[in-house]
């Protein structure tokens, strides 16, 4: 039972709401599937998610025991071995691999290039400020997957809708990172937030999500959605206004808040109207 519940803290599943129904946004989109199929791109999200937050809590525990909001995670308070984090990385890039490989030889011969940006991006903040975005291309690929999944070939809406999660993605991350800034300038780390200091980076921020609204309105254009669809976008950018509302310079200590209660709606909801638009004639 410690096991479970320590596995659970270390990958913070509860996160993986944030990419998860993006990857089904972009099946249903696609018209959907079998069964079968709808199994294996959670298993395949379920194994990514769970090989990426583990190799970036291997690679970060020095930092990690070094900032006072991180020095209680799962490795640095010793609650688990690094030997048996290794493990549930091997086994859940073998889940992924595996799943990716009975989807369609596409999804396979793409999945290489996720396991490279899973593993490369936590360097990253030590060499560039840009980590960020690549944070936002590994979240994105969770449409295009859900997508090429289905159809096994890519197309032009997914790709947007991808690129519209790369900036989401890119936006709420600047804004997680606000509330490092003086430990990562302490440390020569990278952000957008060390780069261009607090304020600028919450503007950027905000220049990142109005790209996100633009592209997911302009997804349900060009593939014909009605009306409900784009009721959802309006809940969404509702939604992402009041997390700007809530996190300003002055005003870091509602970034939890806005990070983890928010974000997580935002790709629920999205799904569930766009699930509903696809289903519903009006």
């Amino acid at each position: 039972m410690k096991l479970i519940r320590n596995f659970f803290e270390l990958v913070k599943f509860e996160h993986t709401l944030f990419a998860l129904p993006f990857a089904y946004m972009g099946g249903v989109l696609a018209d959907g599937g079998s069964v079968f199929k709808w199994i294996l791109v959670t298993l395949a999200m379920i194994g990514a998610r769970t090989a990426g937050m583990s190799l970036n809590r291997l690679i970060d525990r020095k930092i990690d025991e070094k900032n006072p909001r991180t020095k209680n995670r799962i490795l640095p308070s010793g609650k688990m071995k690094n030997s048996t984090v290794w493990l549930i990385v091997i086994l859940s890039l073998v889940l992924f691999l595996w799943s990716a490989y009975l989807l369609n030889p596409l999804c396979f011969i793409l999945s290489p290039t996720a396991l490279i940006l899973l593993f490369l991006y936590s360097y990253l903040k030590r060499f560039t400020y840009l980590c960020h975005i690549v944070l936002g291309i590994i979240l994105g690929a969770a449409p295009v997957g859900g997508w090429i999944a289905m159809t096994g070939r890519l197309d032009i809406a997914p790709i947007l809708l991808g690129v519209a999660v790369i900036f989401w993605t890119a936006g709420f991350d600047i804004i997680y990172a606000c509330q490092d800034y003086q430990f990562d300038i302490k440390e020569k780390l990278f952000s957008i937030p060390t780069k261009f200091g607090v304020s600028k980076a919450l503007i950027i921020s905000e220049m990142f999500h109005v790209i996100t609204i633009l592209l997911i309105f302009y997804v349900g254009f060009i593939l014909g959605l009605n009306l409900i669809y784009f009721m959802g976008v309006i809940i969404v950018a509702g939604l992402i206004a009041y997390e700007h509302y809530l996190v300003r310079p002055e005003k870091l200590n509602s970034i939890q808040r806005a990070f983890f209660v928010i974000n997580s709606w935002v790709s629920v909801i999205l799904l569930i109207f766009t699930l509903v638009s696809k289903m519903v004639n009006i």
